[in-house]
C-alpha cells in the first residue's frame, strides 16, 4: 500500500494502437525522471490486445536498444481499475480468478499513444470512477487524434491550416481525383488518426497514390491526403500552468541522410537521419506568430496539461499549422522535453509540474 505521505502516481503504456513501442519507450524516460521520494510509483502496461497487466517500473526495462522496441509482454494477471467512483483501490487478478490490491491510485500518467489511449477512450474510462489523470480530457483527447476534425475545430479558430482531402473508410482516391490533384504535387498522405509518422507516404507522381492510401490504411481506414507546405518545420511545446497555458521557445527539425521528411525511423532508430534544434532560431515577428499560435490551437481544442503544436513557416514568414499532439512524444530526448529544458525547465521538473497540476484539477465537468 501506498505511504500516507506521498501521492501514487499510475504511469499506462503500451496499448492497441501501432504506436505500441513508441509509448512504452516514453514511459522508460519518465518512470527514469520520476521523483521516487515524491511520489509512489505502479507501472500498468497494456498488451498489444488490450489487456492491463502488472508492469516493471524500471525505466531500463522500456529502453530502445540496438534498435529493438520495447513492448508490454502478455500476461495472465490482469489490473483492474475500481468499479465505481466510490473506490480508490486498483487490483490484480490472477489467473485462478483471486484479486489481490495494487494499490490506492491518486492520479494516473497515461503515456499512451495513438487510437485506444491518446484519443479520449482512456481518459473516458478514467472519468467515469473519477481518477484524476495527466493530460487533455475526452473531447481534446479526441479532436486531436483525428486529424479531419482536428483542422476543422482549428479553420473554426481562424488559424490556417494546410490543405486536404479526407477519404473516408473504404473510399477509392479515384473517386475524388479532380480534388486530389488540386492540391498540387507532391502531397502527403496520412492516416486521419495515427502519429508518430506510422503510414506516412510522400506522393511525388499520381501513380504512387494508390499504393500510399493503402500504407496508410494499414493504421486507420480513414485517411488524409494533405497538399504538401513548403517551410521549414518548427515545433512548439505548450504547458498549462496555474496562470494558464505558457509556450516553451521553439524548436526546429531537419532532415538529412536522404529521407525526404521526418518518418519513424528518422524519429527513433536512426539518429543520424535528422537534426533536432532547440531552440531554433526565428526572426523576432515569426517566432510571437509561432508562439501565439501554438496557444491558440491549445485553446481551440481545449486541451489541458500538455501539447506539442507542429507549423510550417515558410520563407516569407507565413505560419501554417501542421496539428496539435495532446500526449507527444516524452523521452528525455523527445522535442517537448528539450524545448522546455531550452526554456529552463528540466525533464524531472516538467513530469513534476504535469503530476502536481493533474492532481490539483478537478475530476468530472471543469
Amino acid at each position: 500500500m501506498a505511504e500516507a505521505s506521498r501521492p501514487t502516481v499510475a504511469v499506462m503504456f503500451g496499448g492497441r494502437s501501432s504506436e505500441h513501442a513508441v509509448s512504452c519507450a516514453t514511459a522508460g524516460g519518465v518512470l527514469e525522471a520520476i521523483d521516487r521520494e515524491r511520489w509512489n510509483v505502479v507501472a500498468v502496461g497494456i498488451t498489444e490486445d488490450g489487456r492491463w497487466v502488472p508492469a516493471s517500473d524500471d525505466a531500463q526495462s522500456w529502453r530502445i536498444r540496438g534498435g529493438e522496441l520495447p513492448r508490454v509482454a502478455p500476461d495472465e494477471r490482469t489490473v483492474l481499475p475500481p468499479r465505481d467512483s466510490s473506490e480508490r483501490t486498483w487490483r490484480v487478478q490472477g489467473a485462478d480468478g483471486r484479486a489481490s490490491a495494487l494499490a490506492e491510485v491518486d492520479v494516473v500518467l497515461p503515456l499512451l499513444h495513438g487510437p485506444f489511449g491518446e484519443d479520449g477512450t482512456i481518459q473516458g474510462a478514467l472519468e467515469l470512477i473519477d481518477v484524476r489523470y495527466v493530460g487533455s480530457g475526452v473531447l481534446a483527447s479526441a479532436v486531436g487524434m483525428d486529424k479531419a476534425y482536428m483542422k476543422i475545430v482549428l479553420r473554426a479558430a481562424g488559424l490556417p491550416v494546410t490543405p486536404d482531402v479526407v477519404l473516408a473508410p473504404g473510399e477509392d482516391p479515384d473517386s475524388r481525383r479532380a480534388e486530389i490533384e488540386a492540391l498540387g504535387m507532391p502531397v502527403f498522405v496520412k492516416p486521419a488518426r495515427a502519429g508518430s509518422s506510422m503510414g506516412i507516404s510522400k506522393v511525388s507522381r499520381w501513380s504512387q497514390l494508390a499504393a500510399a492510401v493503402a500504407a496508410a490504411v494499414v493504421h486507420d481506414p480513414k485517411v488524409l491526403v494533405e497538399q504538401a507546405v513548403v517551410g521549414r518545420e518548427i515545433e512548439t511545446a505548450v504547458l498549462d500552468g496555474p496562470e494558464g497555458p505558457v509556450a516553451s521557445p521553439a524548436g526546429e527539425i531537419v532532415t538529412g541522410g536522404g529521407r525526404e521528411f521526418y518518418d519513424f525511423e528518422a524519429k527513433y532508430l536512426d539518429e543520424a537521419a535528422v537534426d533536432l534544434r532547440c531552440p531554433t532560431e526565428l526572426p523576432d515577428d515569426v517566432a510571437l506568430r509561432v508562439a501565439d499560435m501554438a496557444l491558440r490551437a491549445f485553446q481551440a481544442v481545449g486541451a489541458e496539461s500538455l501539447a506539442r503544436v507542429d507549423v510550417f513557416v515558410a520563407e516569407d514568414g507565413t505560419v501554417t499549422v501542421n496539428e496539435i499532439n495532446t500526449m507527444p512524444g516524452f523521452t528525455s530526448t523527445s522535442m517537448y522535453p528539450r524545448m522546455w529544458a531550452a526554456g529552463g525547465v528540466s525533464y524531472p521538473e516538467l513530469v513534476e509540474m504535469l503530476l502536481a497540476g493533474a492532481l490539483a484539477r478537478p475530476v468530472g465537468l471543469r
